[in-house]
């Protein structure tokens, strides 16, 4: 063998054990390739049609959750807007989508001038190792997403926690608070739970060993005064026992509502009077 040919094929040999490192080490790293997978790449392409989508929007949007998760049927997480929403400019929907779960876009989050912030804090399912991303689209029609990569399993064929038939008989019993004291036209924190099993279809029930029928809250509608502030969305993706902490600006007395639907039609409804000036600590329940 030539020197030439020598070099070449050093040459070649190199290359190949490059490729075959980055590979391994893809594979190893999966968080470092977070515009692969294909299912992601699915929707983008179905939802957005071609949009472009900023990658870079720490100023916009951004998601806090765990790195990894002590308990993948509980996952807390944290959709952040990095602005207050005012009629000039505001975030009026967000996209929540975990890649690996069975159903990998788990809902959308609408916004309006009216919430203060788009912002919403709630728990999550996560059933493997997966990268979890939000996009925000912005008034003007531009998209943001931020991305994490979170370390958590099994979370949407856990076992519940409680008896089937008497999850199911107890759901629906929905309350609302407000965090903290209020202050005429400025943001306020709010939390609604909403009691309900969230049944993803896929957890055994360990006594009878047979899988109960998906059954969860689908759809979340928040008011003030008569104007939306916050609409969810949501599938089983929400743990059970949906939770969500929420913003919304009280520019005056007025009544704060929620209306919860589930996957059988069954509304539960709560409301609480709010008065900015009182600065009280108030809270509401009720059920259907």
């Amino acid at each position: 063998m030539n020197r030439l040919t020598k070099t070449a094929w050093t040459g070649f040999l190199c290359a190949a054990a490059t490729l075959a490192i980055g590979n391994a080490y893809a594979e190893e790293h999966p968080e470092d390739n977070p515009d692969t997978p294909a299912r992601w790449v699915d929707f983008r392409d179905g939802t957005f049609k071609g949009r472009a989508i900023d990658t870079h929007a720490d100023a916009v949007i951004k998601l806090d959750a765990p790195a990894r998760a002590a308990d993948g049927a509980v996952v807390p997480i944290a959709i952040a807007a990095q602005f207050p929403q005012t009629p000039a400019r505001y975030i009026k929907k967000v996209y929540l989508f975990i890649d690996e779960n069975p159903e990998p876009y788990a809902g959308s989050f609408e916004f309006t001038p009216d919430s203060g912030f788009a912002t919403v804090e709630t728990r999550v399912r996560v059933e493997d190792y997966t990268f979890m991303r939000v996009i925000a689209e912005t008034n003007d029609g531009k998209l943001y997403s931020s991305v994490r990569f979170v370390k958590a399993s099994g979370g949407c064929s856990a076992p519940a926690g409680k008896d089937d038939a008497a999850a199911e008989a107890n759901a629906g019993l929905v309350r609302l608070t407000l965090q903290g004291p209020t202050v005429a036209g400025k943001p306020q924190l709010a939390q609604l739970m909403v009691r309900h099993p969230n049944r993803t279809g896929m957890a055994m029930n360990q006594v009878t060993r047979n899988y109960a029928t998906a059954y969860f809250v689908r759809k979340v509608t928040v008011s003030y005064g008569g104007k939306p502030v916050m609409i969810a969305d949501v599938n089983f993706s929400i743990s059970e026992n949906p939770n969500f902490r929420f913003w919304f600006v009280p520019r005056g007395d007025g009544e704060l509502k929620a209306q919860v639907e589930d996957s059988k039609s069954k509304q539960f409804n709560a409301a609480i009077a709010v008065n900015p000036q009182a600065g009280a600590q108030q809270n509401a329940s009720s059920k259907l």
